[in-house]
């Protein structure tokens, strides 16, 4: 069995490590932990890992965030990936920082890059684990904050949540999206 999993982040100096960019940190942790490396693609930097009887295609877009639609479709394509099949890693205002929810549908909730990837797809039916960056931020400054870094206190603890999202990512690819929401929803 073959399944893509994408993170969403923006490609660039500039957005390294910033919250935006907290779907290309998980892949990069997944891929480091697993001692493989992205290779540079059409449309993304792509890494492919074994995990058992499954074939985990990873996808970070070069796309920038408001054209990961363009991506994930093409590597859906390439790769013959059903929507089942399909993880979308991304960050998540709405949500405390560090919180995990795993969705097997749902809103864009005003991200740029589930809403493109949405009118791409023509479906809101596809896996999503969303990752808490919190919205603590002044009115009118939501996009200084989402392009800013982390602050270091939530650098301190990004590691351990970080791994609890890579074990997120593993259970809904060896037990299902169910298995995955029921263990790892709010962890």
């Amino acid at each position: 069995m073959k399944k893509l999993i994408v993170g969403l982040g923006n490609i660039g100096a500039e957005y390294h490590e910033t919250r935006h960019n907290i779907g290309f940190m998980i892949l990069d942790a997944l891929a480091a932990a697993s001692n493989i490396v992205f290779k540079s693609e059409r449309y993304g930097s792509v890494a492919t890992l074994r995990l058992k009887n499954q074939q985990l295609v990873l996808l970070k877009p070069s796309t920038y965030m408001n054209l990961s639609g363009d991506a994930v479709r093409y590597w859906m394509l390439k790769e013959k990936v059903e929507l089942l099949d399909l993880l979308v890693v991304n960050d998540d205002l709405a949500l405390p920082f560090g919180t995990i929810r795993m969705k097997g549908k749902g809103s864009d909730g005003g991200h740029n890059g589930l809403k493109h990837i949405t009118q791409l797809l023509g479906t809101q039916n596809f896996s999503r684990l969303r990752f808490g960056i919190g919205g603590e931020f002044p009115q009118g400054l939501q996009v200084d904050y989402v392009l800013g870094h982390f602050l270091p206190e939530e650098r301190e603890a990004l590691p351990e949540r970080i791994a609890v999202a890579i074990d997120a990512v593993k259970a809904w690819a060896l037990s299902g999206l169910d298995f995955a929401m029921c263990n790892y929803n709010n962890k």
